[in-house]
């Protein structure tokens, strides 16, 4: 990511923005067909990766046939209630079924309890698988019910256990990502670990802010009409 020069639609390129962009496929209508269709729309803008629901990796990495789109899936989603042990659990299947990046929803509840400890080793568990299998872990920490200082303890917890980003939403919750939010995650943990938006960024606008804010990727059902938006404005420049 840029560091020292803002983004803008005058000195980004189209593969610049599609490579922040995980696309999302985790509406828990969706048919075959859908997500067969969202991965020829990742395939075609050539995005970061496809965020799929845990039955649908394989087919995902069926249709994405190994190119540079990479598939992941959640853990734990959306709700982060699932014990530690079967959040491993999904995260192994996961990554033998092809997932090479894992989004897992912490442990709500209990961050908002004060369980710090059981936070962080809940974290740390599937860090440590996915990591074993060569996979990125994102760890959703669902913003919308939490305080800023729950979103700090949270924050922390992900980056004591290694986690690779921190996250702002499963897309399900009351709420998404704000700027503000961004910017106190990003704040708050260390420049190794990243940090992903997701829920409500909707536009080629609200994607630049997002990033402006210091996010490296951001999870999105609009893929398409940014991406079109970016080619038409820089078309007509």
């Amino acid at each position: 990511m840029q560091t020292n020069t803002s983004w803008t639609v005058d000195n980004v390129t189209v593969a610049q923005i599609a490579k922040t962009l995980d696309h999302s496929l985790l509406r828990p209508e969706l048919t075959i067909d859908a997500v067969v269709e969202g991965c020829a729309i990742a395939a075609r803008y050539d995005v970061a990766s496809v965020c799929c629901r845990p039955l649908d990796v394989r087919l995902c990495v069926a249709e994405l046939g190994g190119g540079d789109v990479v598939v992941g899936t959640v853990i734990g989603f959306p709700h982060g209630a699932n014990l530690t042990a079967t959040k491993v659990f999904e995260a192994e299947r996961a990554m033998e079924d092809g997932a090479t990046e894992l989004d897992m929803v912490l442990a709500i509840g209990w961050l908002r309890s004060g369980e710090l400890d059981y936070v962080r080793n809940d974290v740390q568990a599937v860090v440590d698988a996915g990591h074993a299998g060569g996979a990125i872990v994102k760890v959703i920490l669902e913003n919308a019910y939490l305080s800023d200082s729950e979103k700090i303890a949270g924050c922390q917890a992900c980056a004591a256990a290694g986690a690779n980003y921190v996250k702002t939403s499963t897309g399900f919750a009351p709420g998404g990502a704000t700027l503000d939010d961004l910017r106190l995650m990003r704040a708050t943990v260390p420049p190794e670990v990243k940090v992903k938006a997701a829920g409500g960024v909707r536009t080629l606008d609200a994607l630049i802010d997002c990033l402006n804010a210091g996010i490296d990727r951001c999870g999105a059902t609009a893929t398409a009409v940014i991406i079109e938006d970016l080619r038409a404005r820089q078309s007509h420049s």
